[in-house]
């Protein structure tokens, strides 16, 4: 970590601390370090979050498809209803039967074959209509007279995609919920030099915490190259023949100085604690993954298929995960983007390839967790800015509210839908009689799953402690009462 990137991240943590309630939170989670109970031996667990920046149109991805809604005696004519021409045709749809919705059955996007296969056996689930919210939120009425708190920036995208990371919809911060799970647990990992938040895509706000951030590395772009980035002119081992041994002495030097100046003090650290931090995760990764799985980290130019971003992305999570005994890591948290769904314009066209890229990635993933033998001890969830409009606006759908997300794991009750999936109704413009409360318009959907409700759960399972949940998710004492069971129950 360079001098630059250290005052950034001091200066961010003080820009965060400003408001009230993040400056009793910071000073909770100071006080409250290393509060979980150990695992057993040799238990290891991590959360990876994808993020779809840009707003994914999740009711596509996940669409009625027989039985009634809470609005409508035939979900699917409800949904063409609404959706108009951004609705899917039944031909090539992927039937889903949930063990959880007796008289109803799903549908699963065309371009995500894998993921419909992985929910059919129980090894993936669905939560509905999740969102930002500080406080329940029953209807459009409470929206409309403001008697209820509203997050900030409802539909704004660097607002959402902040919140989302947060969890703290009423005020803007710089520390994220998977920084602070990390303030809180971090303990558990025998070895601090690797951070227990690992990032595929640079610096992010959800692993950012008050103790810590993320260690950013970079994605596979082939079987071998990728990972943590060595300090550009220093080899280890050097002898000082060349120039590239004089430039290595030269840093070995500069690192071993000692400063009297507390500032000075820390940035040296630093730049010492990169160093062991970059060997230890190259020694970690070196590896070859077991099997042949195919990420498509490299494109086909025969096929014409470019590489998969987010494939590139997971390959390196998987040898992490390989390399978590070298790493001494017991608890980790990784982070991966994909970014382009903001479909304004030509929805079903962009959404059928990257739907189909994320599919692709996340069943390659699967198939190397298996032969790792890890699949128990994962778990991939979902994130997005928000969802989008059911209605169209002639060429695509635009900002919204709640959306559909999934989560995939051996550890996750599979073959289900969590939370309610709402009818999708829309109610008229202008004067006339509501026909559903959870729509503010153009089939803006209040979300019924609070991210809180939905980030507890995964807290929980990583470790965090019931009584220190609400440090972790400081509104999640509107939603439930943490315990020893989650809020939802996607974990059993």
């Amino acid at each position: 970590m360079n001098r630059r990137r250290f005052l950034g991240q001091a200066s961010c943590s003080a820009v965060s601390a400003i408001p009230v309630l993040n400056t009793l939170l910071n000073l909770r989670l100071a006080s409250s370090i290393a509060n979980a109970a150990p695992p057993q031996p040799g238990e290891y667990r991590a959360l990876v979050c994808l993020f779809m920046s840009g707003g994914n149109d999740s009711f596509n991805m996940l669409s009625p498809l027989s039985g009634p809604s809470a609005t409508h005696a035939n979900a699917r004519a409800e949904y063409e209803n609404s959706r108009g021409n951004l609705a899917l045709p039944l031909t090539g749809l992927h039937e889903i039967h949930p063990q959880n919705t007796p008289g109803r059955t799903f549908a699963v996007h065309p371009s995500m074959p894998k993921l419909a296969a992985r929910f059919e056996t129980g090894d993936a689930a669905f939560v509905a209509n999740v969102g930002t919210l500080i406080e329940p939120v029953l209807n459009r009425g409470q929206v409309n007279n403001a008697s209820k708190r509203l997050p900030l920036g409802l539909y704004s995208h660097s607002d959402q995609i902040e919140q989302w990371q947060t969890s703290v919809p009423q005020s803007r911060s710089g520390i994220g919920w998977g920084g602070r799970m990390m303030d809180l647990i971090k303990d558990i990992n025998p070895n601090q030099l690797v951070s227990m938040n690992i990032s595929m895509d640079g610096s992010n706000v959800f692993q950012s915490g008050v103790t810590g951030a993320e260690y950013a590395v970079k994605p596979s772009i082939s079987a071998t190259e990728g990972g943590a980035q060595a300090l550009l002119g220093y080899a280890e081992g050097y002898s000082a023949n060349n120039l590239t041994d004089v430039s290595s002495a030269a840093v070995d030097s500069m690192l071993a100085r000692q400063y009297s100046h507390l500032l000075q003090q820390t940035v040296q650290q630093k730049r010492r604690d990169a160093q062991d931090a970059y060997a230890i995760y190259h020694e970690a990764t070196l590896g070859t993954l077991p099997g042949s799985v195919d990420f498509r980290l490299v494109a086909n130019q025969a096929l014409d298929l470019p590489a998969n971003r987010l494939g590139q992305q997971l390959h390196q999570v998987a040898k992490a995960i390989m390399g978590r005994s070298t790493m001494g890591a017991l608890r980790q948290t990784f982070f991966v983007n994909l970014g382009g769904w903001d479909h304004h314009s030509n929805t079903l066209a962009e959404q059928e390839w990257m739907l189909r890229d994320v599919d692709d990635a996340i069943g390659a993933f699967w198939d190397q967790l298996a032969l790792l033998g890890v699949q128990d001890q994962v778990t991939l969830f979902t994130g997005s800015d928000f969802g989008r409009t059911l209605t169209s606006n002639d060429q695509g759908s635009d900002h919204a509210w709640g959306g559909n997300h999934f989560i995939m794991g051996g550890a996750v009750d599979g073959r289900k839908i969590f939370g309610q999936y709402p009818g999708l109704a829309l109610n008229p413009e202008g004067n006339g009689a509501e026909l559903n409360p959870l729509d503010t318009g153009r089939g803006r959907m209040i979300p019924t799953t609070s991210c809180d409700e939905y980030f507890g759960e995964l807290a929980l399972w990583l470790g965090v402690p019931p009584s220190s949940l609400h440090l972790v998710l400081p509104n999640v004492g509107n939603f439930f009462t943490p315990g020893a069971t989650g809020p939802l129950g996607f974990f059993g």
